[in-house]
């Protein structure tokens, strides 16, 4: 399982550890990611994902997950995630044709 957020990819950035002595070694910095489920509101289901906890804060903000993904740009989501959109527009689309 790779250390990337399924929802925003935010994943390992690297960087240094700088000593008191000005000594350099890389070094990880790893992304918070929490395993949560999610309730999406038009499919009626639950999806489990990995997401960051930048990423959880977002989705409560914009109003659950089914909001997140209408705004969420294709490239950065998971293939999940993807998959998850495109159902959640299909349904809207029929929502709004009945």
């Amino acid at each position: 399982m790779s250390r990337c957020c399924e929802l925003t990819g935010k994943g390992v950035m690297y960087g240094n550890n700088v000593s008191h002595a000005n000594n350099k070694t890389r070094r990880r910095f790893l992304p918070n990611l929490v395993n949560v489920t999610l309730m999406s509101d038009l499919l009626n289901q639950r999806v489990r994902m990995r997401v960051s906890a930048a990423a959880l804060r977002t989705v409560e903000h914009r109003g659950g997950l089914d909001a997140f993904l209408a705004k969420a740009n294709e490239r950065e989501l998971s293939p999940k995630a993807r998959l998850l959109k495109r159902q959640i527009a299909k349904k809207q689309a029929e929502a709004a044709a009945a």
